[in-house]
């Protein structure tokens, strides 16, 4: 069995509301809505152990104002979870479904989705206690474990540079990581710790990597790709929607099509996918596989209302 860490920063109460027609400057009644316990290595874990029944392990700081709540919901679906407690609330965010009954078909329905992403409130605390406390904690769960999968923002209370500290944690046990997260955080963890994976979006890919081309060609991306991956002596895997997926393992290219759906949901889709890579690519340390077991469970979460549902 796969054994894996989920590590997440930024642990969320996610409201998934649907409309018929959601319309911007107007009262908008729902359907219905469900509430999930959320956050990007979250989402993850619940994919993983969809695939697998307990192969995955959640470690998030939690706040404390609401810490029951959060983790009623982590017990309604059946995830295992250690934390360290904030002095805060857990941030709540929205997903709003519509589906716009008067342009779909008899036979496609137009679903669309908008995300609202709260960043977590402030609260004054010893910073330096509670980072330290979480690193002596991942490195503890670490040991027991194959691969390791940190994802999400870093909230903004935490020390900048935090998730390379993590970053190194995970490299000094020789575990496999899977960087999902970008901007200053991925850039600072490069200059010290290559994470073995990372898994990004087109957009946060050039933002990150090619700073210097606003507006670039499928084949300098392609490039691009090849270029930092041989550089970092790494698998770097770019999602790009419903466009085909663009990755290479040190070098060596690949592109992998994308199967077309009408989707229902496209929150968490990113995250499916990285729960899938990793799952296969530790099962069989096979690129182009993980990649297929990446993208399928990315389409079969975009099926569903429910976030990380495959």
């Amino acid at each position: 069995m796969a054994k894996i860490l989920c590590i997440c920063l930024s642990a969320t109460i996610q409201r998934t509301v649907t409309f018929e027609n959601l319309q911007l400057q107007k009262v908008n009644r729902s359907i219905k809505y469900r509430i999930d316990p959320c956050g990007k290595a979250i989402n993850s874990a619940r994919v993983l152990n969809q695939l697998q029944k307990g192969c995955a392990e959640i470690f998030c700081p939690i706040g404390i104002k609401n810490k029951n709540r959060f983790l009623s919901l982590i017990k309604r679906d059946g995830l295992k979870i250690k934390f360290t407690k904030l002095p805060n609330y857990t941030r709540e965010c929205w997903t709003l479904l519509s589906n716009d009954l008067q342009t779909q078909s008899s036979t496609q329905n137009n679903f669309s989705t908008t995300e609202l992403v709260v960043d977590e409130p402030t609260c004054d605390f010893n910073v330096q206690k509670s980072e330290n406390e979480i690193l002596c904690k991942i490195k503890e769960m670490c040991k027991n474990i194959q691969g390791v999968l940190l994802a999400g923002s870093k909230p903004k209370y935490f020390s900048q540079g935090f998730m390379q500290k993590i970053a190194s944690v995970v490299n000094e046990q020789n575990k496999i990581l899977l960087a999902d997260f970008v901007g200053s955080e991925l850039e600072l963890t490069l200059q010290k710790t290559i994470p073995q994976i990372i898994k990004i979006n087109e957009e946060e890919f050039l933002q990150t990597f090619a700073k210097e081309n606003p507006s670039p060609t499928e084949d300098f991306l392609k490039e691009k790709i090849i270029e930092t991956s041989k550089q970092l002596q790494n698998m770097i895997i770019v999602t790009r929607g419903k466009d085909s997926t663009f990755a290479s393992n040190n070098g060596q290219f690949v592109e992998l099509p994308v199967e077309k759906i009408q989707a229902v949901n496209t929150t968490a889709c990113g995250d499916a996918f990285s729960a899938g890579f990793l799952f296969e690519y530790l099962q069989t340390l096979n690129f182009e596989k993980a990649l297929q077991k990446g993208s399928w469970c990315g389409v079969q979460n975009a099926k569903n209302e429910i976030p990380c549902w495959i």
